[in-house]
């Protein structure tokens, strides 16, 4: 164990013991460039309206409830932890900025659910060609909404889709997969439930979508990155994203599990 490694474990201990204000505070300090890392991810895919600042200043919020909140004891690494926390802190900003038109939203849903509808019916994801057809657009339309549609997917899988959390907060989907070690039986039952259409709907999509999903999330690349490793412009890394969480927002607005929102 390093030095720092040992250092921030006493000012765990101590914090937990006696909530002293400069041991959160140092604890708050040593964190910041967890804050930095996701609000430079999250922006990648935003307008450029959207000022990176905003996105740090939204994610310290995230940071001081993950400090508050971290348990030690449960195994789970406080990196992991504050990064859901401090995603959904810039979501939640982001929100309630009102950062994105209401008929950009209207659209968005719409995209959605004409993809869970065809795919419902052929029993199989549509292609571009059959989701235009049934729409009732241009291919030069449909590259347009993609476009416009982009920005609202950052926020379609961090939508609050249960409620369960502790205090009865609302569980959003990356809250839930990077936190098992909740003891709440009906709060394991939703998140099981709802990870379980999650995982089917993850595997139902078309392989380059899978692929970026897979890259983006799990492997936690860039779109730029992603379009190095697929040879593809990150323009099209973008697009593949969008139809992805498209996708994925209307097979889960369909299913059978509760939601909310």
């Amino acid at each position: 164990m390093s030095v720092e490694e040992r250092q921030l474990d006493i000012w765990w201990s101590q914090l937990k013991k006696t909530g002293d204000p400069k041991v959160r505070e140092s604890l708050v300090t040593a964190y910041l460039h967890l804050v930095k890392y996701v609000a430079g991810r999250m922006a990648v895919g935003l307008p450029n309206t959207v000022e990176y600042d905003d996105l740090v200043s939204y994610g310290i919020f995230g940071l001081l409830d993950a400090v508050e909140k971290y348990d030690p004891s449960r195994g789970v690494k406080f990196e992991s932890y504050a990064a859901t926390r401090i995603r959904g802190a810039i979501l939640d900003g982001l929100r309630a900025a009102d950062w994105v038109p209401r008929s950009v939203r209207l659209k968005a849903r719409q995209l959605a659910q004409s993809m869970a509808q065809l795919e419902e019916k052929l029993g199989r994801p549509p292609t571009d060609a059959e989701l235009q057809k049934a729409m009732g657009i241009t291919a030069a339309d449909y590259s347009k909404l993609l476009q416009e549609v982009a920005a609202t997917t950052l926020l379609s899988l961090d939508e609050p889709w249960s409620e369960g959390g502790q205090d009865g907060e609302k569980l959003r989907l990356t809250d839930m997969v990077a936190d098992t070690s909740h003891e709440d039986p009906a709060v394991l039952v939703t998140m099981d439930a709802l990870l379980e259409v999650l995982a089917e709907a993850i595997e139902a999509l078309p392989e380059r979508e899978r692929l970026v999903i897979s890259l983006y999330y799990y492997e936690e690349l860039t779109l730029k990155e992603i379009g190095k490793v697929m040879d593809v412009s990150e323009s099209r890394v973008s697009q593949l994203h969008t139809k992805a969480l498209s996708r994925l927002r209307g097979k889960l607005s369909r299913s059978d599990v509760g939601m909310v929102g």
